[in-house]
């Protein structure tokens, strides 16, 4: 009945999509739209089949514990290959040219970082959400405060060029207005998270993933035939249609100096390693050798993919500049910021490859999406409301409606969010989410995992200092103080502060740690080797976190 109902909501948006104000029809690409349709449809019964099997905290968070690692490292590309990954990087390529395969390198060279330093002993020590390993062996409260505030926030950022991203696509595929386009998704990000938890949002990512591999693939292929197959000729063609000229083949075109660019990739290597809803993945697997598994069929997908968004940003330059279609009066592209791949597909495929671009592209914001709204439900209900406020005495039934409610609020929060900052670059506000994961999250879980100096303050307040820095780095920097907040020059001249904050928060935390002499200091110590057998063997890793 849900569906039915939804079913309909559905294809009335879709009859009203094609009226204007005036009650007038207006142009719509119905391949198109259908293809959505069916997407949506088919997702849909994964969520009404998934929402049997996500009654349980463990249902809900980590199907169960029961994906294969393939599965897995299939599910985990899909979640990682993002809005920000296909639209923002081609929107990047598309304007700045070879200064947006930063992107590509550095979103691709976190992974190996993962594989050695984190996937294994991650899955061993921990149960639902990231926060459990730091707590293995530290004072439970502080630590899960510190880490659940730092991953909603980093969540926050990262939802917001989700939203941006799904909002411009609605609005280029129904001609709806951008606000209507994001309360839209939103509720229909709701409406797939709470019904179908981490079992549908596996599914959705597992599909969508091999429908964007696919596509994706087709794109570069046509694009390379249009070019005869010749990359002199390809190059030569960009070239020629971009207003840069030659200088889109140069460095500097995005990051003018060394300091961002350094700054820039550590946010994007080390803040893969930060990830809550990535990391969250190691826990929908059987144990430790299916988490390595899962990363390694990951890396393959994901460096395949980026070596494809490189090719079709340039692809975008030399198809879309050079067709009058798309070019203004003042000689300037006239297309939608970010819809530069969507905008391509048509011009290669046609309506019908636009049509099935267009549903893939919603299905990577959707499975994205869903896997940041578990996350952060997690984060508010399983690390906070069950372990903070209510000491881990809280049955099931109770944590499962906080969690609910919770993806309710994220949900409205995203859709707030997305109006506030449309027309931001996704892969650039992405790299700001990068910068919170790589400055607060990636030390605390490292020296968590590899320190045994380490203690609860060293931790809560460490992290409070990384926190603090980088969110005020971040808000002080050209992308918000100028471009959001509309003053006149910065007062911190870089973009992305990793290269600083990175360095912050390793120091307070060594220098916190070290001179805690409490006695909560002298058991964190003492826990390092149980947490360690525990980390290197798997030995009790399928039981409850012990302390």
């Amino acid at each position: 009945m849900r569906i039915f109902i939804i079913s309909l909501l559905f294809f009335a948006f879709c009859y009203g999509a094609s009226l204007d104000l005036n009650g007038a029809k207006s142009e719509l690409n119905i391949i198109a739209i259908l293809m959505f349709g069916i997407f949506v449809l088919a997702t849909l019964g994964i969520t009404y089949y998934s929402n049997k099997l996500s009654k349980s905290a463990s249902g809900f968070y980590t199907a169960g514990g029961n994906i294969t690692g393939f599965q897995n490292g299939m599910a985990t590309a899909g979640d990682y290959m993002s809005a920000a990954s296909f639209l923002g990087i081609v929107g990047i390529v598309f304007h700045s040219g070879f200064d947006g395969l930063v992107y590509s390198i550095g979103w691709l060279v976190g992974w190996p970082i993962v594989l050695f330093l984190i996937a294994e002993k991650f899955r061993n020590l921990g149960k639902f959400t990231f926060s459990d390993i730091i707590a293995y062996r530290l004072d439970e409260k502080p630590v899960r405060v510190i880490s659940a505030i730092s991953g909603l926030i980093l969540i926050v950022f990262y939802l917001i060029a989700q939203m941006v991203g799904a909002g411009s696509l609605i609005q280029v595929l129904f001609g709806l207005p951008y606000e209507v386009a994001v309360v839209i998704v939103g509720i229909m990000m709701i409406l797939y998270v709470a019904f179908g938890g981490m079992h549908a949002t596996t599914w959705v990512q597992i599909i969508k993933a091999g429908l964007l591999l696919g596509g994706a693939t087709f794109m570069a292929i046509m694009i390379l035939y249009r070019s005869e197959f010749n990359l002199s000729l390809y190059f030569d063609l960009a070239i020629a249609n971009h207003p840069n000229g030659k200088d889109i083949m140069r460095p500097g075109g995005l990051l003018s100096d060394p300091i961002s660019a350094i700054s820039l990739g550590l946010a994007l290597m080390f803040g893969t390693a930060g990830l809550p809803h990535i990391l969250m993945r190691f826990f929908t697997v059987k144990d430790a050798k299916e988490a390595r598994k899962s990363v390694f069929y990951a890396t393959g997908f994901i460096g395949y993919f980026y070596i494809l968004t490189f090719i079709i940003g340039f692809g975008a330059i030399a198809f879309l500049l050079g067709n009058p279609e798309f070019i203004g009066a003042d000689g300037k592209f006239n297309g939608i910021a970010n819809m530069e791949a969507i905008e391509l597909s048509k011009v290669l495929g046609g309506d019908i490859f636009y049509g099935f671009i267009c549903a893939v592209t919603f299905a990577t914001i959707l499975a994205v999406v869903a896997g940041l709204t578990i996350s952060g439900a997690g984060a508010i209900s399983h690390d906070l409301y069950v372990n903070v406020c209510k000491n881990g005495q809280c049955d099931a039934k109770q944590e499962m409606k906080v969690t609910k409610r919770a993806t309710i609020a994220l949900g409205l929060l995203a859709i707030l969010l997305g109006m506030a900052f449309e027309g931001q670059n996704v892969a650039f506000m992405v790299g700001l989410a990068f910068s919170i994961a790589a400055s607060v999250n990636f030390p605390i879980i490292l020296l968590c995992i590899y320190w045994r100096g380490l203690s609860t303050k060293g931790v809560f307040y460490g992290g409070l200092i990384g926190l603090f820095g980088v969110i005020s780095l971040v808000t002080l920097s050209p992308s918000i103080w100028v471009s959001v907040l509309g003053f006149e020059s910065a007062i911190f001249p870089y973009n992305y502060p990793a290269i600083f904050s990175m360095p912050i928060t390793f120091i307070a935390i060594y220098i916190i740690s070290k001179l805690d002499n409490s006695q909560r200091a002298k058991v964190d110590r003492t826990g390092f080797e149980a947490q360690d057998f525990r980390a290197q063997t798997g030995i009790g890793a399928s039981g409850a976190i012990s302390h």
